[in-house]
């Protein structure tokens, strides 16, 4: 299974603002809640970022472009981007910066276009389940965070990156099926010899 690819997540955890400051915080990602919008269940472990934002350099991003400059900034747990891991989640906090982009964030939250949060990440550790005709894969451990983004949908990543290691189950499965098949038919000629 191929680990470590950059994936995107977003969340239905609010953004908020303090309309006498420039502050913004909310929750990029939330513990034990299934996904929704995603054609698997998808459910983080508590732990999962245990070390991750200590070795990680991660920016606050608006709708992940980094193209546009950057909101704030956690290099190893340092810096202008405040990063907690609770009983909840990830939970971060900055400063709007005085600049066009610090500026644009605010007024989408106070007009309330930009509402919800995302990360991307990549995968050290996870855990993938058949359930039915469907998957369930539980993040048990992330490798590293890329980034936090306020964010104007709430619709997932189209890329499949993250489906690869369901895609290697499934074809582990049928190469499974297909060896208990052969195995079958040898065993029903062997009998009938």
């Amino acid at each position: 299974m191929e680990q470590n690819k950059r994936e995107i997540r977003n969340t239905l955890a609010a953004v908020t603002i303090d309309e006498e400051s420039r502050t913004v915080e909310g929750y990029a990602l939330l513990f034990n809640v299934s996904s929704d919008g995603l054609d698997i269940e998808e459910v983080i472990e508590p732990g999962a970022l245990d070390g991750v934002i200590e070795r990680s350099n991660v920016f606050a991003l608006l709708n992940h472009d980094e193209r546009r400059g950057i909101l704030a900034r956690s290099k190893k747990g340092v810096g202008t981007l405040s990063l907690t891991v609770d009983g909840k989640g990830l939970r971060y906090r900055f400063e709007a910066p005085k600049t066009a982009l610090g500026d644009e964030l605010l007024e989408y939250l106070r007009r309330g276009e930009v509402t919800e949060s995302s990360f991307a990440f990549s995968v050290a550790e996870d855990l993938w389940e058949r359930k039915g005709e469907s998957w369930k894969r539980t993040i048990k451990k992330f490798n590293e965070l890329y980034d936090i983004s306020p964010v104007y949908d709430a619709a997932y990543s189209k890329t499949t990156v993250y489906m690869r290691g369901k895609e290697q189950l499934e074809q582990e499965e049928k190469e499974q099926r297909e060896r208990e098949l052969d195995a079958y038919y040898n065993s029903i000629n062997i009998n009938i010899n």
